[in-house]
Formats: structure tokens, C-alpha cells, sequence
């Protein structure tokens, strides 16, 4: 009986530790972005695990994105164009708190970085 009760609190232990180590970030998200121009988009982002899918829709166009969370690391992209020149565009950030994720964005083929911050909406609860 006791060793199934010792079990039973560890196996609660590492579930919880799993819940904390990878934090939903599902839901909308307002991005501000500084590269060469200023830009905002509002994203909502789909998680299931550490796999991160979505759309953005912004100043630039509507966008899917693919992209990964582990731990409070989070990057994504997604794919353009510009002139028909295709473009990738890349996010990493810290998520700094459940409401506020913020780090660098690059255009991978001109060499163009710059920076962002992402609050979630107000709108959309914490999950």
C-alpha cells in the first residue's frame, strides 16, 4: 500500500513537471515587429505538444506559420515573397510570462533582422 501511494505521488510529480516545462501558448497573439519598418499582425496559434501551427494577418499579408515550443523558447516562421523573390520569414523568443513572449526575428535570405514582441490578446483567456 504504501509503495503504491510513493507511485502514485511520483508519477503526479513528473506529470506536473511535464505540464510546466512545455506552457500553451494557444490562442491570439498581437506581435509588434521592428526590422527595416515597423509592423504589427495579430497571430493565433494552435499548440499540441511542442508543435506550434497558426495563421498571422498583418500590415504584410496573411500568413501560416509552422514552428516548435520547448520550454519558454518559442519560434516559428513562415514563407513569402517579395518582388517574387521567396522569403522566409523566422521568430525566437522567450516566453517571459504566460501573456508576453519577445526576441528577434530575421528575413533568412537578405540577412534583415530585427526584433519583436508579442502580448496575447486580451480577448483570449490563458490556457
Amino acid at each position: 500500500m504504501k509503495s503504491s501511494l510513493v507511485l502514485l505521488v511520483l508519477a503526479a510529480a513528473a506529470g506536473l513537471v511535464q505540464a510546466q516545462a512545455t506552457p500553451s501558448i494557444s490562442g491570439k497573439w498581437k506581435i509588434h515587429t521592428s526590422m527595416v519598418q515597423e509592423s504589427d499582425s495579430t497571430c493565433t496559434f494552435t499548440q499540441a505538444g511542442t508543435e506550434l501551427t497558426g495563421a498571422c494577418d498583418g500590415d504584410n499579408g496573411k500568413f501560416n506559420i509552422t514552428g516548435k515550443v520547448d520550454g519558454n523558447k518559442v519560434t516559428w516562421s513562415f514563407k513569402t515573397d517579395y518582388n517574387g523573390s521567396p522569403l522566409t520569414v523566422s521568430y525566437q523568443g522567450t516566453l517571459e510570462s504566460d501573456s508576453k513572449i519577445s526576441g528577434s526575428s530575421l528575413v533568412e535570405e537578405m540577412s534583415i533582422g530585427g526584433d519583436f514582441t508579442a502580448v496575447r490578446d486580451s480577448e483570449t483567456p490563458a490556457k
